[in-house]
């Protein structure tokens, strides 16, 4: 039996003294490592495993880290990882005070940039290649590894245009494996896929006309291939593109023929690669289920309304109505600021536009939402799937931020349901002729409400705009919160014996907030309370704040959500402790001042 050569691999200056006959070995231990680690702890899986050869092939050939790698996204980064220092840790991925997900710069010195969110590759090694100029560094060398996915997003093509008139040493590295989370979409799309099949005689004219000095497709799970081309690309200067064709899920057999599941399959038999089924008899709907499928029944019974994603139709469960309307629900990649002024547009024409794009992506179409929707009164219908803490994906996923850099745009209505029956029936009320734009926000994960789907679908009512509704009547002390954070709150006051001194309100609306409960509110109760699962600064407890201000009272306020800082991966349930909105802290804190 061979000798282990990973175990021996701490650090890519160790892989370098191997020879390159034994890569291959390499390869597929680190592929079985992986496997291991994931199908236990669970993660991402497909994307690494597409580009273990690529991985090791640039680590062979560049002397990183003086070489500066960036991957893009993150999610293809666990062999990066585990070649450099982060083999003996591996197994703590993506949980509570253990490695990121995603390369992380205060993680490892090999991580160049930090990533999550996709198409920043080229950008990123852009700037670093132009600075190592301005700093008389010309022989370093800067390599972005992007998906065909994430290369079709405005930002990534921003990057190759500047690159094409400049000098810097750069190599953009083409990852094609016609799949992001979901298929690939648009025409770019099947441009490459006519480079890969030799159908399009002018192949190379696109990459070329941007002055790039193009080489490919080659077999990116070719490893002596890769490295060949990598070691002559090294000596060229300027910007260079290498176009390799990976297969998604590479060496798992389930994983390469079922790659949007095994993107991140959960728990898994690492021997036979069949996903471990998880005990889901009778338990609540997935938010994003009642969203999809409230909005393809409500679809189809009125033909003004169409749904937008950016490359999330699996994620958002849009795909329900991509495939029973196809002609009326969209996917436009990774392209949230297209997706949103695609949705105004569209407005414009009298369509309903139910725009589903996940509350961390929002950030990036942020000029869209305030310029071509709301300063328009386009009536879009923004729904923000995993809004607040979504766990193991850490910073740069959390969906904190939403209610801070919306609250403050004028003409947006913000509502937060409390559970999946609120959330269905906003959605049925934004489509009856609402004449502002709107954000729903709601969480991953699931409901309270087992029986959903057969009590309470279909069964819509319309929503006051702008109403709070008070869950809990009480003398001392008034605990107002928003959206489904507020589950945390009914459990804590269960277990309170004499929780009748305390009063519970369901703030739905961020804005337009409820004025006339609040002043009720504030004359009624010396202390309020404020929760919410996004952070403080500029939330709903700052409008609380604005509003007593406003008014001139001067109750005691307290705000409690996500503190001023980035919170990092772990389980919701960890993470809500940390910040101190789970059940047991809530209890304890409301205690304090019924005590």
């Amino acid at each position: 039996m061979p000798e282990n050569l990973l175990s021996n691999i701490n650090y890519p200056a160790d892989l370098r003294q191997l020879d390159e006959a034994q890569l291959p070995q390499v390869a597929q231990e680190l592929r079985n490592f992986i496997i291991d680690i994931v199908s236990v702890k669970e993660g991402h899986l497909g994307a690494s495993l597409g580009v273990i050869e690529l991985t090791i092939a640039l680590h062979y050939v560049f002397n990183t880290p003086e070489d500066a790698l960036i991957w893009d996204v993150g999610h293809q980064a666990y062999g990066h990882k585990i070649l450099t220092g982060r083999r003996e840790n591996f197994h703590t991925n993506r949980q509570l005070d253990g490695i990121s997900g995603f390369p992380k710069r205060s993680e490892s010195i090999y991580d160049a940039f930090g990533v999550g969110h996709s198409s920043t590759s080229i950008s990123a090694a852009l700037g670093m290649a132009i600075a190592s100029n301005i700093n008389g560094n010309f022989e370093k060398q800067h390599i972005a590894v992007i998906g065909d996915a994430s290369i079709a997003s405005g930002m990534a093509f921003e990057g190759l245009n500047h690159a094409g008139v400049t000098n810097a040493n750069l190599l953009v590295i083409l990852n094609d494996n016609a799949i992001g989370i979901d298929p690939s979409v648009g025409a770019l799309k099947n441009y490459l896929t006519a480079v890969k099949e030799g159908k399009n005689p002018r192949q190379n004219n696109m990459i070329k006309s941007l002055n790039f000095n193009y080489s490919g497709p080659i077999d990116g799970n070719d490893i002596f291939a890769v490295i060949k081309e990598l070691k002559r690309l090294h000596k060229i200067k300027g910007p260079k593109f290498l176009h390799v064709i990976t297969k998604k899920g590479k060496g798992l057999q389930q994983a390469e023929e079922n790659q949007v599941q095994y993107h991140a399959p959960g728990k898994f038999d690492a021997t036979t690669g069949e996903i471990i089924p998880k005990l889901e008899e009778n338990l609540p709907p997935k938010y994003q289920d009642v969203f999809g499928l409230t909005i393809l029944d409500l679809a189809q019974k009125n033909k003004k309304i169409v749904g937008i994603t950016p490359a999330m139709p699996t994620g958002s469960s849009l795909k329900f109505m991509m495939d029973a309307l196809p002609d009326r629900a969209f996917d436009v990649g990774i392209a949230e600021q297209h997706a949103v002024t695609l949705a105004a547009g569209m407005a414009t024409q009298g369509l309903i536009v139910y725009c589903n794009i996940y509350s961390t992506f929002l950030q990036r179409a942020y000029d869209q939402v305030i310029h071509d929707v709301a300063l328009q009164k386009l009536p879009v219908i923004f729904c923000l799937d995993r809004a607040g803490l979504v766990g193991e994906d850490g910073a740069t996923h959390h969906g904190v931020f939403d209610i801070a850099y919306l609250r403050c745009i004028p003409n947006l209505i913000i509502y937060a349901p409390a559970n999946e029956i609120a959330l269905q029936n906003i959605l049925y009320t934004a489509q009856l002729d609402l004449e502002l734009p709107i954000a729903i926000r709601y969480p991953r994960g699931r409901g309270i409400i087992a029986d959903w789907k057969k009590v309470h679908f279909g069964n819509y009512q319309k929503i006051i705009i702008g109403e709070a509704n008070c869950l809990k009547e009480g003398s001392e002390l008034a605990v107002l919160s928003n959206g489904t954070i507020g589950k945390n709150v009914s459990l804590a006051l269960e277990e309170i014996e004499n929780s009748g001194q305390i009063a519970h309100y369901d703030f739905a609306f961020v804005k337009p907030l409820d004025e006339k409960t609040l002043h009720e509110i504030f004359k009624k109760f010396k202390n309020i309370i404020t929760i919410e699962d996004g952070t403080v600064i500029g939330g709903f407890g700052s409008g609380i704040l604005e509003f007593a201000a406003h008014n001139n009272y001067q109750n005691s306020i307290k705000t409690i959500g996500i503190s001023d800082k980035f919170i990092e991966q772990g389980t919701v349930d960890q993470l809500q402790q940390c910040c101190g909105i789970d059940v047991k802290t809530l209890k304890l804190l409301f205690l304090s001042y019924i005590n």
